[in-house]
């Protein structure tokens, strides 16, 4: 399944599972059905679901499963925000077991059904031996976290090197097909959050020298290609929609700069950030109150954070970048750097590993 919190739980899955241990996964399926299967020798169950509402699986198959199996595992591993999965783990026997809860962001959206679920995630936060944020910044700025700092680690989200490939081919079919004009490129659900409107704007202040591509399906695709013909920009952004993954290498591979506008802090980590940085592209990125968003594009080392909603900000950063190559060399190499050292796949399930060694002990 695609999602952000879905490839984390994938990589985790099979970094552990490398690491001669036995993880498997209980989540939702997409539709009312049961569907248990082994991937690389671990067990996938996905309980049958009713549907999603306030961005909530309804799977009530999963409290009767989780109470069922659990026995056979000494760690239950929780990725929040899932209410559901929460509201399981509340029915289910912890006696003996060690609950860990992986932070990827805090319930923004749903504030007046927040008021209903907090006193069950307050529960599990009490309940659990191990809360990990993926960034430090979040950790000293969620307000949920704030009373449980104790129990806080620190473990940024890795990837794969070596999942997304680039096709030569492909990489210079894109560039012959915009006319080798400087490529900024941006991939995302077409949603509030993530800023794609100033991305946009940001095009007024550019020259015919760039052009902006943006890859992405959402509800928001047709109010922004109104948005793109309205301002007379068809020729310096690109709605691509759906990028598959068998060429979002090559996308990454021919931009010279990824930019990622977000405006909320719905947006915790930015995944897409160290998927470009595993290619050594610049980062432009926003400096959004309470997310880790700019903790993970370091300011003058991967690249340059700007404030949420500066459209004109946006395109400073883009022209500093591509008008020095030497300020464009030293953060694509800080930007290559950066990703080695925190953002690997196997540096992420090292450190899971270990907090499990630890908490065992």
């Amino acid at each position: 399944s695609t999602g952000g919190i879905e490839t984390v739980m994938y990589d985790i899955t099979e970094g552990l599972n490398n690491n001669n241990n036995i993880c498997d996964v209980l989540c939702s399926n997409k539709n009312f059905t049961y569907k248990e299967e082994y991937i690389n020798n671990y067990k996938v169950m996905r309980t049958k679901t009713f549907g999603v509402y306030f961005s909530t699986s309804i799977t009530l198959q999963m409290i009767f499963k989780l109470k069922k199996i659990i026995k056979q595992y000494d760690i239950i591993h929780v990725h929040l925000p899932d209410p559901m999965a929460n509201l399981a783990l509340f029915f289910a026997n912890l006696e003996g077991k060690k609950i860990i809860l992986h932070w990827h962001s805090d319930i923004i959206k749903q504030k007046y059904l927040l008021k209903l679920y907090e006193p069950l995630q307050n529960w599990l936060m009490k309940r659990a031996d191990k809360i990990i944020a993926t960034t430090p910044k979040y950790i000293k700025e969620s307000k949920y976290l704030q009373n449980f700092v104790s129990k806080c680690i620190s473990i940024p989200i890795g990837i794969d090197k070596d999942k997304l490939k680039s096709n030569i081919e492909f990489v210079n079919n894109i560039k012959d097909k915009y006319k080798d004009k400087k490529i900024i490129f941006s991939l995302g659900r077409l949603v509030y959050y993530k800023g794609f409107e100033y991305l946009i704007d940001s095009a007024k202040y550019l020259t015919d020298e760039y052009v902006i591509l943006i890859g992405g399906n959402g509800p928001l695709k047709e109010s922004l290609q109104n948005k793109i013909i309205k301002n007379g920009l068809e020729n310096k952004v690109k709605l691509l929609g759906r990028v598959e993954d068998d060429v979002l290498g090559s996308y990454y591979e021919a931009c010279d700069i990824y930019c990622l506008p977000s405006i909320v802090k719905s947006e915790a980590f930015g995944i897409v950030q160290i998927e470009a940085m595993s290619f050594s592209k610049p980062i432009v990125a926003t400096k959004i109150d309470g997310s880790g968003v700019d903790w993970v594009n370091k300011n003058h080392v991967s690249g340059i954070n700007v404030n949420p909603k500066d459209s004109k900000g946006l395109a400073i950063a883009f022209n500093k970048l591509m008008s020095n190559n030497d300020i464009y060399k030293k953060y694509s190499e800080g930007s290559k750097n950066r990703f080695t050292k925190l953002f690997d796949r196997d540096t992420m399930a090292n450190s899971i590993f270990n907090l499990y060694k630890e908490i065992l002990k």
